[in-house]
């Protein structure tokens, strides 16, 4: 289980999808320029929030 103080964050990728990263990951990633939604406090809730953005046309489903 992931420590309590773990944030996510959502991030748009260049294919238009949306991938659902830990703050860490995304620390080291090298694609600082998305867009990016966040942070949510668990995983569920990003979750909920990229099926929203899919809905919404602002992100591809997988």
């Amino acid at each position: 289980m992931m420590p309590p103080e773990e944030n996510w964050y959502i991030v748009k990728q260049a294919s238009q999808q949306c991938e659902i990263v830990s703050a860490q990951a995304l620390e080291t990633s090298e694609d600082k320029g998305s867009e990016r939604w966040g942070p949510f406090e668990t995983q569920s809730q990003a979750i909920a929030k990229r099926v929203g953005l899919i809905r919404a046309g602002k992100c591809q489903p997988s």
